[in-house]
């Protein structure tokens, strides 16, 4: 919140002015260290507040923090303290939205705040996980050392989405291009040759006739069909925000033939990175797959990482759930195992992890190559189609006027 200010100076100069705190008391600790004497402060209300507005609906980028991360831990170890160093970054950060979150974030490390917990209180912007591993890294004394994993582990989760995206931009890409071919043949094309051939009144060939009736259907009930199906992508759409939903697009995309097993690897490797880096800073197992479980998009994945956590907390290690269950695959559970064995746990979560990755990234460039030649091949088949359909016709129509 903002306010207003009246003060001193050292030199008993009066002042006006405004700055952000996120209270009256903050506001005027942070008045007094800046050698002011608070005469007046009252609290601004605007009735539209264009920097609030703009900074609720801005996107926070997981690159961004991953570079907040970077930066801060670079500033600290080169002997920064905290405060100095959170005021330089957010002087830098282009995103309004995560520059006010820094800006509150160092107001608040100014009360007395540690940074664990200020960065609790903006769960938009940072997760338990981000804030519960800071606090290990607080009390262990290797704060930067945590900040450094906690960025590479989101560039590495960047990493995986962007495999996963890579997999379904082009066939969708294409899918368009070749829906949009159709509609402009079916509306504009194929209706300007069906009233031509209907003025010679001859006999066509077969395939034409077919290129004919498909053409009128479509002008008929052309925009029912999009209507339609605009209709059953809103209403998938919307049932996949329920939990039942949810469920169920889940297990469909994880049980698809190819992009299903790029998900599944992208899941588990996302997985075990993030819990050989919790492990490693030091927090317990039972707390490790808690936040794992909070942290997780797909419901399939949570409930068995779930049912997991149940039997560790009743003694059962880890290695032992997981390999009841199908989700995960026989290289996780057999490196759990060796890593329960040897209490090297987060060094074979990392193997395992690394191994995921390169199939997936395997997978995802075979798809691609996969799926170019079988779309061009779907495309070039529809419209040798209706070229041979045009075609048959002429000849048909020269055919019978000679």
């Amino acid at each position: 919140m903002d306010f207003a200010y009246i003060a001193y100076t050292e030199d008993k100069k009066l002042v006006r002015g405004k700055l952000s705190a996120s209270s009256e008391e903050m506001a005027t600790q942070l008045l007094s260290y800046g050698g002011y004497r608070v005469v007046s402060l009252k609290k601004v209300v605007r009735f539209f507040d264009k920097e609030k507005l703009l900074s609720r609906f801005t996107r926070i980028k997981s690159t961004e923090i991953a570079m907040f991360f970077r930066q801060l831990a670079l500033l600290l170890e080169s002997g920064t303290d905290i405060v100095t160093s959170l005021d330089l970054l957010q002087e830098q950060i282009t995103n309004k939205a995560l520059q006010k979150t820094i800006g509150e974030v160092a107001s608040d490390i100014r009360a007395g705040s540690s940074l664990s917990i200020a960065l609790s209180r903006y769960p938009r912007a940072f997760s338990p996980m981000y804030y519960r591993a800071i606090s290990a890294g607080e009390q262990g004394g290797n704060l930067e050392v945590v900040l450094r994993q906690l960025a590479t582990h989101i560039e590495k989760g960047i990493n995986i989405d962007k495999q996963v995206r890579g997999a379904l931009t082009y066939p969708f890409i294409v899918v368009i291009v070749a829906v949009i071919v159709v509609i402009i043949l079916a509306t504009f094309v194929l209706p300007a040759f069906t009233k031509m051939y209907s003025e010679f009144g001859v006999d066509l060939p077969l395939i034409t006739r077919i290129l004919i009736a498909i053409s009128d259907w479509f002008s008929i009930y052309g925009f029912y069909l999009i209507l339609a199906i605009v209709a059953a992508v809103v209403a998938v759409y919307f049932y996949i925000r329920t939990m039942g939903g949810k469920q169920w697009w889940d297990t469909t995309v994880l049980k698809l033939p190819v992009l299903g097993r790029i998900v599944h690897l992208g899941e588990l490797s996302r997985c075990c990175r993030t819990m050989a880096l919790l492990i490693r800073i030091g927090l317990p197992l039972p707390e490790v797959m808690a936040m794992i479980i909070n942290n997780s998009n797909n419901k399939v994945v949570a409930n068995n990482l779930t049912g997991v956590q149940e039997e560790l907390i009743k003694g059962e290690g880890l290695s032992h759930p997981m390999a009841k269950r199908e989700l995960f695959l026989p290289l996780m559970t057999q490196m759990v195992r060796v890593g329960e064995e040897t209490g090297s746990l987060d060094n074979t979560l990392d193997t395992v992890a690394d191994s995921f990755e390169m199939e997936a990234a395997d997978k995802t460039a075979s798809a691609i190559a996969l799926i170019q030649p079988v779309m061009t091949i779907i495309i070039g088949l529809v419209v040798g189609f209706v070229v041979l359909a045009m075609v048959s016709a002429m000849y048909s129509i020269y055919g019978q006027f000679n």
